[in-house]
């Protein structure tokens, strides 16, 4: 799924990596007379083409800090700010990639790519958008098919492609490989570090998975409950990743790093 612009919006389309800043966001759902808080004062700034890594356990609110930012989801307090302009609505210059790929089956990758364009797109200008894409996650000879004739990483990489149709300048990635197996899932962090080098933008990967955060992001926020689980997840670490990439898997100071962040989720005895 790509953001659309809110009716009456004014936002324009970029092709730059654009910063996202939190400032003291908090969101609660449920009846006044059973409110649960999932997010509480959660403040930290992504910088432009960072690749920012969102961990924590199930349930503490990571995918709704990423709907907050895509505008799907209203704080109850504070805001988001994209390049310095409050979130007030679904904003144009993010695109949101989900765990499943989210593909109308009725149409071929490549018409399903193409959903992502602008309107203002020209009918050639945008089919050349389309085909490039295409070529960029390798499924350029596949352009005809329907997402019933392709596999399940296939049709990942058509959902980022199709995200990545907009040219935006934040990616919003909610578990976009959870669903895959261990070796298409590998595959395709590659395949998102190619596409950065590529075109350029600011990433927010909501992961459960500590080697793929290892692996992809500049640095890893942890969500974490530190007053109890009536208080709500705030930011428990920001941590700064190591070396450049792409990384070596084996890498003894991405081993020690592991084991810190596993003992922050609560993992003991890896």
């Amino acid at each position: 799924m790509t953001a659309v612009l809110a009716p009456g919006s004014t936002r324009t389309l970029t092709e730059q990596a654009l910063g996202v800043r939190f400032a003291g966001l908090g969101r609660s759902f449920g009846s006044p007379a059973d409110r649960r808080t999932v997010l509480r004062d959660v403040t930290v700034e992504v910088k432009p083409g960072e690749i920012l890594a969102i961990l924590g356990t199930s349930g503490c609110g990571k995918s709704t800090l990423l709907r907050a930012a895509a505008g799907l989801d209203i704080p109850d307090s504070g805001e988001v700010l994209i390049d310095g302009t409050p979130v007030s609505g679904i904003d144009e210059r993010c695109a949101v990639a989900f765990q499943e790929p989210r593909l109308l089956p009725w149409h071929t990758l490549q018409a399903n790519v193409a959903i992502g364009l602008p309107k203002s797109s020209s009918a050639s200008a945008g089919k050349a958008k389309v085909l490039e894409l295409l070529k960029l996650v390798g499924l350029d000879t596949f352009a005809k098919h329907r997402p019933r004739e392709v596999s399940g990483g296939m049709a990942q990489r058509t959902s980022l492609a199709r995200a990545l149709a907009r040219n935006p300048g934040v990616l919003l990635l909610d578990e976009p490989f959870g669903a895959l197996d261990a070796l298409t899932r590998i595959k395709m962090q590659d395949l998102l570090l190619d596409i950065h080098r590529a075109q350029p933008t600011t990433v927010l990967l909501v992961t459960h998975d500590v080697d793929e955060a290892l692996q992809l992001a500049d640095r890893i926020l942890v969500l974490g409950r530190s007053d109890g689980d009536a208080a709500g997840s705030t930011v428990a670490e920001l941590v700064p990743v190591p070396g450049a990439r792409p990384r070596d898997r084996n890498s003894a100071d991405l081993g020690a790093l592991r084991s810190s962040l596993l003992s922050m989720l609560g993992v003991t005895g890896h």
